[in-house]
């Protein structure tokens, strides 16, 4: 008998323990590499100092932008074509990913030389400012190319499953940045130059690291050849990985709105510009210390949810988010008494300011930061919609706060109240994303039980007494509405072979923690969320997990017997195989939407447009996947209007050129 998971039968606490602390690890070390400058320019230079910084840690965001899409678009490609047992387009894809980023990174170190000035004005920087951040990030620009290959490389190096080097590599550029900085600022003397150039020489040390690991790759033998840039090699990693590239360009994007309303407000209060900007850069970066525990948190629980969500296990999904819950809201809670009760102490290990300095840091603490609370509640929802695969209430809660609260309250308030209604913003963004996410909660707890993830529903019915004297694949891609599922149960059945199409639910939630309403709901498509839908701690989307998983299956499968599967681009999968025929059904508009009310049940009036919506989900996830047309009749062996015989003789028809290649395979 199989031994079940562990994510289904060992204790919620050691779980958590066991895949939340490294999460949590690598999101903190992550945010402290961004604060130690902070800290030891405010003591070295002054808060002008900081200021700098926080005007230009925009630009680095935008690389960094680019430098994750590549990782993280590599580390899908390189997982996919794996579980396809393509090693030679994984190489490739690998290598294309890295000599992008190479490219990028040359583009932007020559950008940034020759337009710093003026990209500096679009991030807020003011005059007191501008002389701070031009030498700071002149130096920042020399080492952008490091920094953008080496998180390039992180990414694939824990895609080829050595996670532990790329925590190495990055913990040992961050350790290195702490012990710099002191040395370039106060014993060389050399400000905030010195404190870019510790951050540069830190980034080069990861860089070399990452790239000495290129020869040591697991699961590729990358050769010199391989890195020969194919420009639609190049565009697929790079849509693998704009989720990454979209979650990070959202944060520049807030960034250059909240220095430029603090410059334009704090110079109209008693403040001035440069306290504003500085303390609130401040703000944010301690602020982001709690949001990576709390995101560690609830990433380590995201496989124990959507497990026993797949597996139906409801007390263990309740008693799985009650825990990730209540000590999220507990870590939120004593981050809440630290920036209310001693906002002025944190303020200080960034260095000393005037009295306004330190007027304006307490109340930024307080008043920003005033429901963070909510935080313990608003993230691990988000997270725990993504793990039971409620994918567009995932993706709306993690960019509402930012983008739908966050931004147009501080344009709204600040312009009423000046520098106060700027930071009011803050707990009006937190309060509504925390209401919003209770409600989807409270009714997502109370449907639990109702989710539609019975295994027992799923088992594809077809008899297994095969007719056939050689090993044949029928692979059948069909237009919804068109019977081809029907068709391929027949063939199944005439044929004596299985059927497979449901069973691959199963399976793969069981592989993957996915839950089978999550697959049921997500395969096979390809929607504009699908690139908003990745983890907060993941090295791919969920999306791209599901294909990767189908794809080895579909290969095992099609090696040891003979059977009909159903789409999931399996005539793609299965493209190199001499013993596979693949099939086509499509039919008229007016026979699917005659099936689609009979059998689907759907309405009338909309079945049109939802046929259309479904096809056209079904093209775009095959062409992602493939890079070839879904409808493109050259894909495929025999392409087949269903209505012409109807879909007893299709079969039938089918049946007979299966027979024929038994012929041919002889």
């Amino acid at each position: 008998m199989e031994k079940e998971n562990i994510l289904g039968t060992e204790k919620i606490g050691k779980l958590i323990r066991k895949f939340s602390i490294p999460c949590i690890i690598a999101l903190v070390v992550n945010s402290l590499y961004n604060i130690v400058d902070q800290i030891f320019i405010g003591w070295g230079v002054g808060y002008l100092g900081n200021g700098a910084t926080n005007v230009v840690f925009p630009l680095t965001m935008v690389c960094l932008a680019f430098a994750l899409m590549f990782g993280d678009g590599s580390s899908a490609f390189l997982s996919l074509k794996l579980g396809e047992k393509k090693k030679e387009e994984a190489k490739k894809g690998v290598a294309n990913g890295i000599m992008a980023s190479i490219i990028a990174s040359i583009i932007f170190l020559i950008v940034m030389v020759s337009f710093l000035p003026q990209l500096l004005n679009i991030f807020g920087c003011t005059d007191a400012l501008r002389q701070y951040a031009l030498d700071y990030g002149y130096f920042i620009a020399i080492g952008l190319p490091f920094m953008m290959i080496g998180t390039t490389l992180n990414s694939i190096i824990r895609a080829d499953g050595n996670p532990k080097y790329a925590m190495l590599s990055m913990i040992t550029g961050a350790v290195l940045n702490i012990i710099l900085d002191p040395i370039f600022i106060f014993v060389f003397k050399m400000g905030v130059e010195g404190a870019a150039i510790a951050t540069s020489i830190s980034q080069f040390v990861t860089f070399l690291m990452n790239i000495l690991y290129i020869r040591k790759f697991k699961s590729v033998d990358i050769k010199k050849e391989d890195f020969k840039i194919k420009p639609s090699i190049v565009k697929t990693v790079s849509m693998l990985g704009i989720s990454s590239f979209i979650t990070q360009m959202s944060i520049v994007v807030v960034m250059a709105v909240e220095n430029n309303l603090l410059g334009k407000y704090g110079a109209e209060s008693e403040f001035g510009s440069e306290i504003p900007i500085t303390v609130f850069g401040i703000v944010m970066k301690i602020s982001q210390i709690l949001n990576s525990i709390i995101i560690g948190i609830a990433a380590g629980a995201q496989p124990i949810l959507g497990y026993n969500y797949g597996a139906a296990k409801y007390d263990r999904v309740k008693k799985t988010l009650k825990t990730v819950l209540g000590i999220s809201v507990i870590v939120s809670t004593v981050a809440f008494i630290l920036f209310q009760a001693i906002p002025d102490k944190l303020i200080l290990l960034f260095g000393s300011g005037d009295a306004k300095y330190m007027e304006f840091a307490c109340l930024a603490f307080r008043t920003y930061l005033m429901l963070c609370i909510c935080n313990g509640i608003q993230i691990p929802t988000g997270i725990f919609f993504q793990a039971i695969g409620k994918g567009v209430k995932s993706a709306f809660l993690s960019l509402s706060r930012q983008i739908l609260f966050l931004i147009p309250a501080m344009f709204a308030l600040s312009s009423i109240w000046g520098i106060y209604g700027f930071l009011f913003a803050g707990p009006f963004a937190d309060g509504l994303a925390f209401l919003v996410a209770t409600l989807l909660l409270i009714v997502e707890i109370k449907h639990l039980k109702r989710a539609n993830v019975v295994s027992q529903t799923l088992i594809d019915d077809t008899s297994t007494d095969n007719k056939l004297n050689k090993q044949i694949v029928i692979t059948l891609s069909r237009e919804y509405g068109s019977g081809g599922r029907y068709i391929g149960r027949l063939i199944a059945d005439k044929l004596g072979i299985k059927l497979y199409d449901k069973d691959f639910v199963i399976k793969v939630a069981e592989e993957t923690g996915l839950s089978q309403e999550y697959i049921e709901q997500n395969e096979q498509k390809r929607t504009v969320l699908a690139a908003l839908n990745n983890g907060y701690y993941s090295e791919f989307n969920n999306s791209d997990e599901l294909f990767a998983k189908e794809s080895e299956l579909i290969k095992e499968i099609a090696n040891k017997e003979s059977c009909v599967i159903i789409g999931r681009c399996a005539d793609s999968i299965l493209a190199d195989k001499n013993n596979v025929i693949k099939v086509f059904v499509y039919s008229n508009m007016e026979d699917k939407i005659k099936r689609a009310t009979t059998y689907y049940g759907m309405n009338k009036s909309k079945a049109e447009k939802e046929i259309e919506r479904i096809d056209k989900q079904r093209g775009n996830h095959y062409k992602y996947y493939t890079g070839k047309e879904w409808k493109d009749f050259s894909n495929y062996d025999i392409c087949v209007n269903s209505d012409a015989l109807g879909v007893e003789k299709t079969a039938d028809m089918i049946c007979k050129i299966v027979e024929e290649k038994e012929k041919v395979l002889e």
